[in-house]
């Protein structure tokens, strides 16, 4: 069955070439077309697709209010489109904050262009969203509530409604426990949650030699990010490295954001910055980290190779910390599309050091975590919550 889409915008042109994009895959059906708001709310709730492709600034309602009502209302994958500059990241990240599950920069030339890869970029995205059923079952993970000047950190809901399996050791344990598709009543399936996070705490576990934090994460991973970060004290004892694929401009933003959010400290990582505790670096969109093995404590930010897909790359960020740090390493693989990781995750193993990734339950897009897990590499497969108070325990 092809994954149904709703198309809005206000313009005519990207209507079009929107519909003529994703027209072309028989993976996909357009179901429907909205130039506002107020439109694409209506339209979401007859019509029911399973993503929609939402522009920003439109008419009667703009994009990010109309899709804080389509996720109150009617939850449903939403993917924005935006410009790549400091007014679109802003904006955007707003709509991330809303409960859009992705967004797509709306540079005219690249829809324009001849090319295919827009084309392509599009459909992957629509395609990998359709599929994965976490916009339904997703309530919107960001707080715009600052947590500096003391303010104490909580860990905000992500993921699945009904009760996940948290870590791949209990799997085999839990297959007596009530199917999430069985008649029971409300206090009976939180009795069961809960019994599975107790259960999934005592099965993983902080790893005592840790002296760094690897986090890598793409789609999703804005509102991952954030509900791991802001459950952090200020007195977290451990340097953390992220790596979220995302534009130069967004990452900026994206680490001001989480600043203010945050207890800790994150920024957008520059050439030279050293690793601390309590601190988070963000790997700037369009380059590459490095960590020299001279001066371990300091990253080095290199120029991003266009011949790479990914820029950050999780697989390079995750080799230059097995190579520097070894078995000291904590690595975390969150949600995202592709496989981004999974070669990285292999050195890190061979190096010694301890490998997490996000269950699918709490994912919005089961695919990085997934290649990890498939080759074998993931010492514990958590509940995105779970990663956040098994983090919190190592800094106690």
């Amino acid at each position: 069955m092809p994954v149904k889409v709703l198309i809005v915008d206000d313009s005519g042109f990207f209507r079009q070439r929107i519909n003529d994009f994703l027209s072309n895959d028989n993976r996909l059906e357009v179901i429907g077309t909205a130039s506002n708001g107020r439109e694409a709310v209506e339209l979401t709730k007859q019509l029911k697709p399973d993503v929609v492709t939402m522009d920003v600034e439109m008419p009667l309602l703009n994009g990010i209010d109309a899709v804080r009502i389509i996720m109150r209302d009617n939850p449903t994958n939403v993917l924005m489109l935006s410009s790549l500059t400091h007014e679109g990241a802003q904006v955007t990240l707003q709509a991330l904050e809303a409960g859009a599950a992705d967004y797509l920069t709306k540079d005219i030339r690249s829809w324009i262009n001849k090319s295919n890869a827009m084309q392509n970029t599009l459909v992957e995205r629509v395609v990998a969203l359709g599929k994965s059923r976490g916009g339904r079952y997703r309530s919107p993970a960001f707080t715009t509530k600052p947590l500096k000047a003391g303010a104490t950190s909580s860990i905000h809901s992500f993921g699945a409604a009904t009760p996940a399996v948290h870590s791949k050791r209990v799997e085999a344990k839990s297959a007596g426990l009530p199917s999430a598709r069985a008649s029971v009543d409300l206090k009976a399936a939180l009795q069961t949650r809960s019994s599975l996070v107790k259960r999934a705490s005592h099965a993983a576990s902080f790893p005592s030699s840790c002296k760094l934090i690897v986090i890598g994460s793409s789609t999703g991973g804005p509102a991952a990010l954030q509900t791991i970060l802001t459950a952090l004290p200020a007195s977290f004892p451990y340097p953390i490295l992220l790596v979220q694929h995302m534009p130069k401009t967004f990452t900026s933003v994206f680490a001001s954001r989480l600043n203010q959010q945050c207890a800790i400290e994150v920024k957008e990582a520059e050439d030279g910055d050293r690793f601390k505790a309590g601190r988070a670096l963000l790997v700037p969109g369009g380059q590459q980290v490095m960590i020299e093995s001279r001066q371990p404590d300091r990253v080095k930010i290199l120029p991003g190779d266009e011949r790479l897909t990914y820029r950050p790359s999780v697989d390079i960020a995750y080799a230059a910390a097995a190579k520097t740090y070894g078995n000291k390493v904590l690595a975390v693989i969150l949600t995202g599309m592709g496989a981004d990781g999974a070669e990285g995750a292999r050195l890190l193993k061979q190096a010694g050091a301890v490998m997490w990734a996000q269950n699918e339950a709490s994912c919005t897009i089961y695919g990085m975590p997934q290649a990890v897990v498939k080759a074998g590499l993931a010492d514990d497969v958590l509940d995105l919550n779970d990663i956040s108070r098994l983090l919190m325990s190592g800094g106690k």
